[in-house]
C-alpha cells in the first residue's frame, strides 16, 4: 500500500461548517490524482464518475448544448463516442465501463417507460460497480450511502403510501429488504448500526435541515472509518468526498447555509456522543 505523506501533510484543514474553500474537487482531480499510483487513481476515479453520469445524461437529452462539467472521469468527445458506438453498434475500443454502454443502449426505452427513472437506474448499476472494487473502506462507502438513501426512499413511500420498490436502488439484500419489509425500521436496526439515526434524520420536518443532516452524518462517518488510515489513499478519497460536500452547500447558500450547519453541529453534540479522540 502507497503512503501519501506529502499529499496528506499538504491537504487544508476542512470542517462542515466552512464557508470559504481554499482548495475545490477541481483542484483535488488536478494536482492530487496525477501524484497517485495507478491502482489509487482508478480507486478515486470511482468518486469522479458521478460527474459523468451527470454529463452522460445532459447529452441523451440535450445532445451537443449540454451543459458539461469537466471534473469527471471522460471528456465531452469521449461520451459522444460511446453514444455513437452504442447507436451503430460498434463494440471495438470502448473506453467507458460496461454499465454506461448497457444505460445508454436502455436510455429511450427507459425515458418511454417513466418507471423506475433513467438516472436510478444509472445509480443502480452504478454502485453495483463501485462495490465490486478491492478496497474495503471505498466498497463500504458506497454500501453505506446506497442503503442511506434507499431507507429514506422507503420511509418518504411508507409515509405517503406508494410502493416503495419501484424507487430502491440496487439489487443487494438490504434494497430487497427495504423495497417489501413493513417492519417500523424494516428489520434493519441490528444489521446496519445507523439505521436509528437515518430514521430520527428523516423525521426532520424542513428538507433542508433534513439534507443537511444526512451530509452530517456521512461527514462522521468518513471520520470514523479513516480514523486509523493516516497518510493512505483512503484519507485522500474521504478529503475528497468532504470537498464535495461542502461545495454542494456553499453553491446554494453561503451565509444561511453557514448558521444552519453550526447551529445544527451543536443540536447534533448533544444527541449523538461523539467519541473523545474524534473532538478536534
Amino acid at each position: 500500500m502507497k503512503n501519501y505523506y506529502h499529499l496528506v501533510a499538504g491537504m487544508p484543514d476542512i470542517a462542515p461548517d466552512d464557508t470559504k474553500l481554499v482548495f475545490t474537487v477541481a483542484d483535488f482531480k488536478a494536482y492530487y490524482l496525477p501524484e497517485m499510483s495507478k491502482k489509487d487513481r482508478e480507486l478515486v476515479s470511482l468518486f469522479f464518475l458521478q460527474y459523468d453520469h451527470r454529463n452522460l445524461l445532459a447529452f441523451l437529452e440535450m445532445g451537443d448544448s449540454a451543459p458539461f462539467d469537466d471534473r469527471g472521469v471522460y471528456s465531452a468527445e469521449e461520451l459522444a463516442e460511446a453514444v455513437e458506438q452504442v447507436k451503430v453498434g460498434d463494440e471495438l475500443g470502448r473506453k467507458l465501463p460496461a454499465y454506461f454502454y448497457d444505460f445508454i443502449a436502455s436510455y429511450a426505452e427507459l425515458k418511454e417507460q417513466g418507471e423506475p427513472l433513467p438516472e436510478d437506474v444509472l445509480a443502480s448499476t452504478y454502485y453495483e460497480y463501485a462495490a465490486k472494487c478491492k478496497n474495503r473502506f471505498v466498497a463500504d462507502w458506497f454500501a453505506f450511502n446506497l442503503n442511506v438513501n434507499n431507507i429514506l426512499v422507503a420511509l418518504t413511500a411508507r409515509k405517503y403510501g406508494f410502493p416503495a420498490a419501484p424507487h430502491i436502488v440496487g439489487n443487494g439484500e438490504i434494497s430487497k429488504i427495504l423495497g417489501t419489509s413493513g417492519a417500523r425500521d424494516f428489520g434493519l436496526s441490528s444489521e446496519l448500526d445507523y439505521m436509528d439515526e437515518v430514521m430520527r434524520i428523516n423525521d426532520a420536518a424542513d428538507a433542508v435541515e433534513k439534507e443537511r443532516k444526512q451530509d452530517l452524518l456521512k461527514w462522521n462517518w468518513l471520520d470514523l472509518n479513516t480514523f486509523f488510515h493516516y497518510f493512505s489513499v483512503e484519507r485522500l478519497f474521504a478529503f475528497l468526498v468532504k470537498l464535495d460536500i461542502l461545495e454542494r452547500w456553499m453553491a446554494i447558500d453561503k451565509e444561511k447555509g453557514r448558521k444552519m450547519f453550526r447551529g445544527l453541529i451543536d443540536s447534533l453534540k448533544s444527541e449523538v456522543e461523539i467519541p473523545v479522540d474524534l473532538k478536534r
